[in-house]
């Protein structure tokens, strides 16, 4: 539970391997996910690393594995999840009956689909002759009820309108006694049915109108057998004279993709040809179906280990890259490598070595030793899923560095709380609530799913902040009685009505005030009283001031913890001065200014204010302490840091809040400003100092080891003390100050955005209402109940829309910058790396992620 508050304590470890077990322990440091291995060998190429050639096989045997795959999604196969636990990694030895597997799947599979493509292509060529023979005989039967097609065709051309026999184009010649002198030509195929317009066009144009086109469309859609994609073709025909209009036809079919099949002009040839054809579509119907579903047996074998297959081959290259980090020491025996493990989990990792060694069967143990080390280790907070989405939002502003505070678990109750400050409606926010239960509700077999929305997988990423996010917003929402704009008459109203009803209803300047004893008779029992919603004319005023006032509040209790944050950190590290010349002075000028300013504000709220039993009273004792005489605090609090004071424009009231307040405000803010240099110069000078101390004992031991080695003894060098530059201290000390210094003024202004989001939230609901829902509801008749139907549809398209996704992302973001800026910058650098160990469970998942 300690590494939630600050990072798990690391250490840098060598370990030493045999080289016959190597692989076996690096197996069972990858199912562990505790060890984060460096790279030895910076300077090598990766193609001149030991274990490459390992690697290589991996890769091909991936490549196999996606071709397997790509052809079962093709086919629509299921392929079966991993049952139970995920296979371990197979051994050395394994890999070769596994490579052998896969080679005589992917070559069985390639031969089958060769095979299924030629016969898919001879069905092709053979369904378009038959339609070719079909629709030529159509063609053929148009002209003089079957007559000699050669006959009718002369007809045709010497004929003064051969259109109105054969068609679309008339074959030109200059005389009819010529165009008998040769007899007609014709061929025939099959076409894309887009391209017949360009055809027809690029066939008038190239042969002059010299030929005679006919088509027909194919009505059924034909298989491609290259991209098994469905295609629509046009069967047709051209009729032409001479060996050069046939030359010229032939290239044109072939520049358009046409596929040309001999057609015969006897009717009797054309059916004889039309039954073998028949015949032969008939057997290659038989020999396809026995095809697919050969391929579809070796499909439906390889889809129930494909996963297995997969998470093997994904661990066995994932430990060969590991081996290669390692080096090889003088005898080539053993594997030395070096890595970051948590402290507490070293004895887990030596248990883990320990089994690799006997599954290897080497007789010689692993040693584990820890090596002492300057550098920085890296950063490793344990999570789940609950603390994981908030454990990412810190991460995404920086890591932290190496045992510092972590903010994660605090944000768990701010991040949320600061939200719903925002967000704050109980209508919304049990939306919100109820998106985010039921995420978590449906936790597993949405996992399951593996949606590819990367929207959507920020949802679910972050679904119990939804979910504590509406739960806060409905609580809020309660305090502010607030739902979907109206408000809840739980305790009933503590307000009391003395005008009557016809006063009520016609004077529309009536203004109802709280300061008479007339209408307030106690306080509301919780949170808002319900009657501020009919208080038009006043309502906005009074919740600025509340929500204003409440955003103040939160704000400097909030940064107060985060300076209290940086004390834990100083003691931690031992930062003595630090905690003299940072701490003290940041804390001191934040409460003695700021705070105070909150303190004026429990003040004000308890000193001032309506006493139902002595309104209207002259007592001057009892006016001072009326609304009337309260002051502004945000006039006091300028007053206090320019030593100013107002004249009183009141006599019956007092000037100040409590006896002494002038002389105290000056002593708290000559006190926040004594603080400044403090800041400024108390780290560098105590560096001087030091510097100093230590430069005087370095002349001192010099000495001393002179005279011992005058003595006979051997001479001690000096100690080297890493010396800080006084000057770069010092610009990061006035830097560190100055930003301090002005950002508490615009970090406590900053958390107004609280009370400014709120407010835009409230009105936007209420104008959703007043715009839609309320003249629905005054609606009357069945009319009205349609448009009752239809404008409760836009209003609940809106408040979903508008009202909780894009304000519920606006309040998200400024709940994330209130927390990394004002909040983190007083404790939080974040200048660390993340501990990122080598583990299978994110290199299959990482691995999945990067599939779909």
């Amino acid at each position: 539970m300690g590494s939630l508050f600050r990072s798990e304590e690391m250490t840098l470890c060598q370990l030493f391997l045999q080289s016959e077990a190597a692989y076996a322990c690096v197996s069972e440091l990858g199912e562990l996910g505790l060890v984060q291995f460096r790279d030895l060998n910076p300077d090598v190429n990766a193609f001149q690393r030991k274990f490459v050639n390992e690697v290589r096989r991996c890769d091909e045997m991936e490549r196999k594995l996606r071709y397997l795959e790509k052809e079962i999604r093709r086919d629509g196969i299921p392929m079966l999840e991993i049952p139970g636990e995920v296979p371990e990694a197979p051994q050395p030895r394994e890999m070769i009956d596994l490579e052998a597997t896969f080679e005589k799947l992917e070559n069985e599979l390639r031969e089958v689909n060769q095979n299924a493509e030629a016969l898919k292509r001879n069905y092709l060529e053979l369904t378009e002759l038959k339609h070719i023979l079909r629709k030529t005989q159509v063609f053929f039967d148009e002209h003089e009820g079957g007559a000699n097609t050669t006959e009718s065709m002369t007809r045709a051309l010497i004929s003064d309108d051969p259109n109105k026999h054969m068609g679309q184009v008339q074959l030109g010649f200059r005389d009819k006694q010529e165009s008998l002198e040769f007899l007609p030509c014709f061929v025939a195929g099959v076409i894309l049915r887009e391209r017949i317009p360009a055809f027809e066009r690029m066939l008038w144009r190239a042969c002059r109108g010299n030929v005679f086109l006919r088509q027909a469309e194919i009505d059924t859609p034909l298989e491609d057998p290259s991209s098994s994609d469905q295609v629509y073709k046009s069967v047709f025909i051209i009729f032409f004279q001479g060996d050069q209009l046939k030359t010229r036809v032939k290239k044109i079919c072939e520049g358009f993709r046409a596929t040309l099949y001999p057609c015969p002009e006897a009717p009797a040839d054309r059916r004889e040809m039309a039954m073998g054809v028949m015949t032969r579509i008939e057997d290659l119907n038989t020999v396809l179906g026995q095809t697919q579903d050969h391929r579809h047996r070796v499909l439906v074998a390889a889809a129930k280990n494909i996963k297995n297959w997969f998470v093997k081959v994904r661990k066995i290259k994932a430990i060969y890259h590991t081996l290669n980090l390692f080096n090889l020491d003088v005898t080539q025996k053993c594997l030395i490598a070096e890595c970051w493990v948590p402290a507490l989990d070293m004895e887990t990792i030596q248990l883990a070595l320990r089994r690799g060694t006997e599954r290897s069967g080497s007789s010689v143990p692993p040693i584990l030793n820890r090596m002492e080390t300057l550098e920085d280790p890296p950063t490793y907070n344990r999570t789940n899923k609950f603390t994981s989405a908030f454990q990412n939002l810190i991460y995404a502003y920086g890591v932290a560095t190496y045992r510092e505070v972590n903010p994660a678990p605090y944000t768990i109750i701010t991040f949320p709380f600061l939200f719903a400050v925002m967000f704050g409606d109980l209508g919304h926010g049990a939306l919100m609530a109820a998106f985010g239960f039921w995420m978590c509700y449906k936790e597993k077999p949405l996992q399951a799913k593996k949606i590819d929305s990367e929207i959507w997988n920020i949802f679910f990423g972050g679904r119990y902040i939804v979910l504590l996010m509406g739960l806060f917003s409905m609580y809020t929402g309660l305090i502010y009685n607030d739902i979907f704009s109206k408000s809840l008459n739980i305790f009933g109203s503590s307000w009391q009505n003395n005008y009557n009803e016809s006063t009520l209803r016609e004077n529309k300047a009536l203004q109802l005030n709280p300061d008479s004893e007339d209408y307030l008779q106690y306080p509301y029992a919780f949170g808002i009283d319900p009657v501020w919603q009919l208080a038009e004319a006043n309502k906005i005023i009074f919740m600025n001031a509340y929500k204003m006032k409440i955003s103040i509040i939160i704000g400097v209790f909030h940064m107060l913890f985060g300076v209290c944050m940086s004390l834990w950190n100083h003691i931690y590290f031992k930062r003595r001065i630090s905690i003299y010349v940072e701490f003290i002075p940041q804390i001191m000028f934040l409460t003695l200014l700021f705070f105070y300013m909150v303190l004026l504000m429990f003040i004000k709220w308890t000193t001032y204010g309506p006493s139902p039993p002595y309104f209207g009273s002259q007592d001057p004792e009892i006016v001072k302490t009326s609304g009337f005489c309260a002051p502004s605090i945000l006039i006091t609090f300028i007053n206090m840091m320019l030593f100013k004071t107002d004249a009183n424009t009141r006599p019956q009231c007092d000037p100040t809040m409590f006896a002494g307040q002038i002389g105290l405000q000056k002593f708290f803010v000559i006190l926040a400003l004594m603080c400044v240099p403090v800041m400024l110069f108390g780290k560098p000078y105590y560096l001087m100092k030091e510097q100093k101390k230590r430069a005087s004992q370095g002349h001192q031991s010099m000495e001393a080891a002179a005279e011992n080695g005058a003595a006979g003894g051997a001479p001690a060098p000096a100690p080297r003390g890493h010396d800080d530059d006084i000057t770069e201290v010092f610009i990061h000390q006035a830097i560190h100050t100055i930003e301090y210094v002005l950002g508490s003024v615009s970090h406590t202004a900053s958390y107004l955005r609280l009370w400014a989001l709120s407010l835009a939230h409230a009105q936007l609901a209420e104008v959703a209402w007043n715009m839609l829902l309320r003249k629905g509801l005054k609606s009357a008749g069945y009319q009205g109940g349609i448009y009752l139907y239809v404008v409760f549809a836009g209003w609940a398209a809106i408040s979903v829309s508008i009202l909780v996704l894009m304000e519920g992302l606006s309040a998200f973001l400024h709940t994330l910058r209130l927390h990394w800026v004002e909040f983190q910058s007083k404790f939080y650098s974040g200048e660390g790396y993340l501990f990122q160990p080598f583990s299978f469970e994110v290199i299959l998942d990482s691995a999945g992620q990067t599939e779909e």
